[in-house]
């Protein structure tokens, strides 16, 4: 680092990094309504927004997240405020409907804020090879409740053989780490030379299974949470020699001390700790030529499906005309219709943990409205009987105790709200309730 800044500016860096660190947050702007101040459930003060990013504020302290309702509820995500540079990146370059992948996406903070970002009309699908990892990013994508979504399990090397199918891939390499220092001991346990190559070689694996996957004159992004050459500039400087790919520039205000890379007719943005409000990142955006050839996908192996969507159900979500309904392991799920062939192909050739919305479980004679209906931003809440609950009432839900309600709610299945914003569903049986949180999200800490 003395090499890369001088040894003046690297000591700086080294005493940033010994710093606390910094909390930031951004909301779900399909799901924030009221003041953001008067919003939050637990002490939060937003100090000042995050300059490069809307809708993103700082912290002056780090609350216990887990004690607020509309963090489980999807207002907002708990997201490092460097990453949010992608949205200048996105602004820049993406003006029209895409088909996007985030490939290392867990545990789902770009991808959260990615499927913000995109023009109406557009999908996302987020990967995670991981499998733990992978199921933390399906939680997230399902509170977000973003409907053009689909989650995956795959190497990057299975994703390629789909072809030439995206017109925006992210690309959040796994690397050495050392802009995480200062808020993850581990990473700094597992550093050394040795390991920055074999991050640099996998990264190097990992960008080029996913140039197969982009379209000519498509936009990948490239990122890091290191700071050395070898997993940053020198990985792009070979995208753009190897794959005689365009660096993009990004335009930045001064005022936000990021540092761009010089020289090569490269473009590239380091955050550092000691100028920077954030952890240290590294991201660069390249175009593929519109000269290069195009990989044809595999076809659908399945055959489409008739499926009678039980009375009422369709009414569950708003514009249901805009959806296509099928049946899966005995879930009613929800697709955009103008994706909807893509999504079939995905899920003929990935392993798929998600899609569009799951709206219901079918049990026997019963459909039981599912968790991700509840979070979903197209859920039409004038289809279910709805009932507030104050903080104590939705902390013991989220913990997945029983919840009571007035004797002249109606029997069936209630939706609570917590400050208007949808929690989750109950059956009403009338001298008690059953709770319907899923089991694996429930609130574990009894300090709650």
């Amino acid at each position: 680092m003395e090499k890369q800044l001088g040894e003046q500016q690297a000591g700086l860096l080294f005493d940033a990094i010994s710093e606390d660190t910094v909390t930031s947050i951004r909301f779900n702007r399909e799901k924030l309504n009221g003041n953001v101040s008067t919003l939050m459930s637990v002490p939060m003060t937003c100090t000042e927004p995050v300059p490069w990013a809307q809708n993103a504020w700082y912290l002056a302290t780090r609350p216990s997240f887990t004690a607020d309702p509309l963090f489980h509820a999807g207002v907002y995500y708990v997201q490092e405020a460097s990453s949010m540079f992608l949205e200048q990146i996105v602004k820049s370059y993406v003006h029209s409907p895409v088909k996007a992948l985030d490939l290392c996406a867990a545990p789902g903070g770009k991808s959260t804020h990615l499927v913000s970002l995109l023009p109406k009309g557009s999908l996302l699908v987020s990967n995670e090879i991981n499998k733990q990892r992978s199921n933390i990013l399906c939680e997230n994508i399902i509170k977000w409740g973003h409907p053009a979504c689909v989650v995956t399990r795959n190497a990057p090397s299975q994703i390629a053989a789909l072809g030439t199918v995206f017109d925006f891939i992210l690309v959040d390499a796994p690397c050495s780490g050392e802009g995480m220092f200062r808020r993850d001991e581990q990473a700094v346990e597992c550093w050394s030379p040795e390991n920055v190559q074999m991050c640099a070689q996998r990264q190097w694996e990992i960008v080029s299974d996913a140039w197969n996957n982009l379209k000519p004159g498509g936009v990948l992004v490239y990122s890091t949470c290191t700071f050395n050459e070898y997993e940053d500039e020198q990985i792009l400087e070979r995208i753009v020699t190897e794959f005689d790919a365009e660096s993009l520039p990004v335009e930045c205000s001064p005022e936000w001390n990021i540092t761009p890379t010089t020289g090569n007719g490269l473009y590239g943005y380091h955050f550092y700790q000691h100028k920077t409000k954030g952890e240290g990142l590294f991201m660069c955006a390249v175009r593929k030529s519109d000269c290069e050839n195009v990989t044809r996908s595999p076809k659908c192996k399945s055959k489409p499906q008739n499926f009678s969507v039980p009375a009422g159900v369709r009414g569950w979500i708003c514009n249901d005309a805009g959806y296509k309904f099928k049946c899966l392991n005995d879930s009613i799920i929800a697709v955009p219709h103008e994706h909807a062939d893509f999504i079939q192909l995905v899920a003929d050739n990935l392993y798929v943990l998600y899609s569009g919305i799951e709206i219901a479980k079918i049990k026997g004679k019963d459909v039981v409205p599912a968790h991700s209906l509840a979070v979903s931003t197209e859920i039409n809440k004038d289809s279910f009987v709805q009932y507030p609950v104050d903080l104590r009432t939705a902390l013991l839900y989220l913990q997945g105790n029983g919840v009571v309600i007035e004797n002249n709610i109606p029997k069936g299945f209630v939706l609570l709200l917590y400050k208007n914003q949808p929690l989750g569903f109950v059956k009403n049986l009338g001298n008690r309730t059953n709770n319907l949180y899923p089991e694996y999200w429930k609130i574990r800490n009894s300090q709650v």
